[in-house]
């Protein structure tokens, strides 16, 4: 069972995401950031409430800018998804989770090395320039689920 439902045009719109994201990690990276995508989805806790599609988690807009910096950016977000990026994207929403993306909802490039805890969450782990941050214990359980 797949960890969300989806329709082929969710898969592409996350691909495009994940490789403007994390194109320069590798494809670990860009499944890393899925792992957020789909977590964020599943999660319905904390900033994540109500998000119940992919274009919502794409698109959702906190405290007045988008919540991913690609999408303010532009940059590689708006060209075509690959089809490496296509498989990618939908093992994360059939399956794919893996430390240190496997429970995050957040992450960030530091430029620096990964702070302890990102706006009082704290920090799981990093691969190459990200650093990944799970909600604190008892605040939002459902992204430990599936």
């Amino acid at each position: 069972m797949a960890r969300a439902s989806y329709r082929s045009s969710d898969i592409d719109l996350m691909a495009r995401m994940m490789r403007a994201e994390a194109e320069g990690e590798g494809k670990q990276g860009m499944l890393y950031v899925g792992n957020v995508i789909v977590n964020r989805l599943v999660a319905n806790c904390l900033d994540f409430k109500g998000l119940r599609t992919i274009p919502q988690v794409i698109y959702q807009v906190q405290g007045g800018n988008y919540s991913f910096e690609a999408v303010q950016k532009g940059n590689v977000f708006y060209q075509r998804a690959r089809g490496i990026e296509k498989r990618l994207a939908k093992q994360n929403l059939d399956y794919w989770r893996d430390h240190p993306g496997k429970y995050a909802l957040w992450y960030f490039n530091p430029y620096a090395p990964c702070p302890p805890t990102w706006y009082g969450q704290p920090f799981a782990g990093q691969f190459k320039n990200h650093c990944y941050y799970e909600p604190k214990p008892g605040t939002c359980d459902s992204v430990y689920r599936g």
